[in-house]
């Protein structure tokens, strides 16, 4: 039994959700540019996200949910991560993203994973506040605030991946991290097996492997005998 942690955007998934949302503020460039230079740990991962999320304020939620049902799974990744499932793994999404788009994305391929950590986008109804995920709604339109809150702001994936650890019963020498980014780093650093996927080159040399597709991710977790083939 062990942890496999994924990130999402640029590992399972290839779409950059701020980028999503920034299309349809019209902010999709300056977004592009931010994350390019927080991957390549440029700047601090933090200050780049507090960066994207400014640039949304005033996104109506409707534009938002259809940015978030954009969100998709890269090719492969629901059936690897249905075989962990089946294979008594436990599985987990990590996350700087955000939780509504993470959620869009497993429910269109029908898949779950024991544990998501991400973060939310708080929105407003005039002098009303509540998050991006909650069903309430006042009279008027609810908008980004132009915030964003969560576990995955300051605080680093190695932390997360540590608790999750912790929780499962498992060393955290056992834990598998993926990801391809420079806030994937702290749990790539700490994971006993690190698999890059597609790294930033930041990323690259701190990956025990690096690979550019599902299947070779899966390929990698049979070597490691995570999974058994078949």
């Amino acid at each position: 039994m062990t942890v496999v942690a994924f990130d999402f955007d640029g590992t399972l998934s290839d779409s950059e959700m701020t980028v999503l949302l920034g299309d349809r503020r019209g902010v999709a460039a300056d977004m592009d540019e931010i994350t390019e230079r927080a991957m390549n740990d440029e700047i601090e991962y933090a200050e780049s996200l507090r960066k994207r999320a400014a640039l949304l304020e005033g996104l109506p939620e409707a534009e938002a949910e259809a940015a978030f049902d954009e969100v998709v799974l890269r090719e492969g990744a629901a059936d690897l991560i249905a075989e962990l499932n089946d294979a008594g793994v436990t599985t987990a999404i990590l996350t700087g993203g955000f939780e509504r788009g993470v959620a869009a994305a497993l429910e269109r391929e029908g898949v779950s994973v024991d544990h998501i950590v991400s973060n939310r986008l708080p929105m407003k109804a005039g002098e009303s506040e509540a998050t991006a995920s909650d069903s309430t709604s006042g009279d008027q339109p609810r908008v980004l605030t132009g915030a964003v809150e969560g576990p995955l702001i300051e605080g680093t994936k190695d932390d997360a991946l540590a608790d999750l650890a912790d929780e499962v019963g498992v060393d955290l020498a056992d834990t598998v991290a993926v990801g391809d980014g420079a806030n994937d780093l702290p749990m790539l650093e700490v994971a006993g097996l690190a698999i890059g996927f597609e790294p930033k080159p930041a990323v690259e040399p701190h990956c025990d492997t690096v690979v550019s597709t599902m299947a070779e991710a899966r390929e990698t977790l049979v070597a490691d005998d995570v999974l058994d083939d078949k």
